[in-house]
Parts: structure tokens; sequence; C-alpha cells
């Protein structure tokens, strides 16, 4: 049997690909462990998997002033010390790692100890962590084809990210029992974020009488921004936030409007769900969900609207033009890698792994 260890954290973004990961690597025959942080949120995660869990000090490295920048390097010398260990102990065949700051040790570990090691980037350019961190890899994985040219040559693969199968799995009657929607008219499946977006929601609620005529409506608005105005109207659900019952909802949208984080877009991907995206402003963020939007615009898997644009009209007109075209959209993601991202994944560490 094969071993591998993954690793990352720091926040969901930098876990939950690698849970995906999971159910296929068990069946691909290999044994797995982790290594994480001692108390971040990857620990109770990785637990909960039944997941043997190795925890190692660790400290951000930051580009800006502050006084945790004289500790912190310590802390990341002494978790590298601790990673090249339990290299030693697990002898892992391979290393998978997700990405944040956790992750920088157990590469530089795995390139001490001459174990392959592959690194997947999530964003459209590489943060801090991954650029020290790729240093050690045997390839690096990424969501976006514009990406390949900010990683080492010959080192880069574009595969999307790894999607939990549970989200592939939903049924559409359990929504429509849920939403207590019919089938008679396509859903319109609205996604603000769990914040939601005051843009798009108020957006949204001034374009119900246009889009309810052609659909029926299941609104995720955010925590805080339920309307008491346009409750119980015809053929229109709205709720804060959704957990459990999301993969159903999925199953039963035929077209999606969401924000444009890299992990949300390709699950759009995966599920080939014709969407509309609206990425948060430079005003909000440092951009990078307007260049993920932009690039899976550019490969024909998303119409894209600055939020800055986003109006009743504009909103409209881009439901009615990406509905009528939604056999095109489905098709381009069906040509994609990143709709099956896990098995290329898989397959990658399967190649490059010690024999």
């Amino acid at each position: 049997m094969s071993k591998i260890i993954l690793t990352g954290g720091g926040t969901a973004g930098h876990v939950t690909p690698n849970i995906a990961l999971i159910p296929a690597l068990k069946e691909a025959g290999f044994e797995i462990s982790y290594i994480g942080s001692y108390n971040g949120m990857e620990k109770e995660l990785i637990q909960n998997e039944k997941i043997p869990y190795y925890g190692i000090s660790t400290g951000k490295l930051r580009r800006y002033l502050d006084p945790k920048n004289i500790t912190d390097p310590f802390r990341v010398i002494r978790g590298l010390d601790q990673s090249i260990a339990l290299m030693k102990k697990l002898k892992p065949d391979v290393v998978f790692s997700k990405g944040g700051f956790v992750s920088v040790p157990v590469m530089l570990a795995a390139r001490e100890q001459r174990i392959p090691a592959i690194l997947h980037e999530s964003d459209m350019t590489p943060g801090l962590a991954n650029k020290i961190a790729m240093r050690g890899a045997t390839k690096v994985c990424c969501n976006f084809p514009e990406t390949e040219q900010y990683l080492p040559e010959g080192k880069a693969v574009v595969t999307g990210t790894p999607i939990r199968r549970e989200l592939m799995e939903g049924r559409k009657e359990a929504a429509l029992e849920f939403t207590g929607l019919s089938d008679k008219k396509p859903i319109l499946l609205i996604m603000g974020g769990s914040l939601g977006s005051v843009f798009v929601n108020n957006a949204v609620r001034a374009s119900l009488d246009t889009l309810l005529k052609d659909f029926s409506i299941i609104h995720l608005c955010g925590k805080g921004n339920l309307s008491a105005e346009c409750e119980g109207t015809k053929d229109y659900v709205q709720y804060e936030y959704i957990s459990k019952e999301l993969p159903d909802l999925f199953a039963a949208a035929d077209i999606i409007i969401s924000r444009a984080g890299a992990n949300a877009i390709c699950e759009l991907l995966a599920l080939r769900k014709p969407n509309i995206l609206i990425p948060l402003s430079k005003n909000a963020s440092r951009g990078d969900q307007i260049l993920n939007a932009r690039s899976f615009e550019k490969q024909g898997f998303s119409y894209c609207i600055e939020e800055e644009d986003v109006t009743a009209e504009t909103l409209t007109s881009a439901v009615t033009n990406v509905f009528a075209e939604k056999d095109k959209y489905i098709a381009n993601m069906a040509k994609s890698t990143g709709a099956d991202s896990i098995k290329t994944i898989v397959d990658l560490l399967q190649e490059v792994k010690k024999s």
C-alpha cells in the first residue's frame, strides 16, 4: 500500500479540497496521514474524517511590519524540524499540499527528504506561502490556464479543484420537496456567499417580476438579508444560508448566479451548471475574483458581470442570454479537465509517487 501525507490549513479553502480527495485516495490504495497546525480549523475537520493527524509548529510569513515577524520565523524552523521527523517516521511515497502557511515546512521537508510532492494553487496568482512551498514541488496543480505563467516551467498542470462527492449526488426531487417549488419552470439559483451581497440581492429583487415569468427562483441571500416584502411571493423562496440541502439545490438548478471564489466556480464547473458570475470588486478584495471570473468567461464556462454594472436590466438580460445558450456552456464545461479534477489529481499522484 502506498503512503501519502496531505497538508494544508488556515481556511476551509485549504482543507475541503483535501477532504474531497480522501475517498478516491483510499480507493486507489493510499494510506493517508495529515500534517496541520496544532489547533487550526483543519484539525477538527480532518479528525472527523478518521484520518491520523499530526500537529506542527507554524508561523505566518508576512510582507508587512508586525511584532510576530520576529518570532514566527522560529516557529517555521521548528515546524520544518518536526516535518522532517514525521517524514522519517511515516515514510510517505508522496505528499499533497493544498496550501496555507502550515504547508510550507511540510513541503520543504519533503524536498529535503527527496519525497515527491504535489502542490495545488487555487488562485490565479500564487500567494507567498505557495511561492515558497513550490520550490519543493514535483508538480503544481492549478485552476486556470493563465496561472501557468506564474509557476515553475515544466511543473504546471491545470486540474481544477477537487470537489466533494456529496455535491455531485444531489436529488432534484428532494430540492423540490424542501423548497415547495414545482418543476413547471426552470430553476434559477442565486448564491451571494454566506454574508450575501447587497448588490446581487437588490438587483434580484428588483428583477423578480420579470424573472418569475420564466423561472422559479431559489435565493440564498446571506445572514440578515431576508426580505419580508418578498416573503410569500409565488415561485420564489429565500434562505439566509443552506448547508446540508445544497447538493439537492445544485441538482435542481438549471442556471446559477454566483460570486467568483475559486472553490465556488470550480464546483459550478464540476457540476456543469450554466452560470453568471458577479465577482467581488477591487474595493472589497485584491481582485482575485475578477481574474477568476474573466478566465472562466474566456474559456466559455461562464458569463461575467462586474459588480458595479449589476442592475435589474443587466441581470435579467444575462439570465435570458445564458439560459438560451445553456447547451453551449455545458458542452464547454464538459471538455475541461477541471470537470474531473479528483481523477486527474489522483492519477498525477500515482504517476509521481516513489515506486
